[in-house]
């Protein structure tokens, strides 16, 4: 339980941050009208009401590219029948 509450918090806490640096940007559109509600001898009517409604903006994120040289190491594989001959003495004089 306690991981769930410290969950939800974080989320709030990056929310309210995201807003704050304008990376999201949230802007009302259509205000909410309540309904409009009668009783009558039938019962309880309702007509009419409006949700609101919003506008939400995010941040982009561009991304590019450039040229660049990148040196790249060369790989030299010795086989192991090969390598047990360079590692032998250069000099076997009897």
């Amino acid at each position: 339980m306690r991981v769930i509450l410290f969950l939800l918090i974080l989320i709030v806490v990056a929310l309210l941050v995201a807003v704050g640096t304008g990376l999201i940007g949230v802007s009302q559109t259509r205000t909410a009208q309540a309904p409009n509600v009668s009783v009558t001898t039938n019962g309880v009517a309702a007509k009419g009401g409006q949700s609101p409604a919003f506008d939400i903006e995010t941040g982009s994120v561009a991304v590019g590219t450039k040229t660049a040289n990148v040196q790249v190491p060369t790989v030299k594989v010795v086989p192991p029948d090969q390598q047990a001959n360079q590692a032998a003495p250069a000099n076997t004089a009897q």
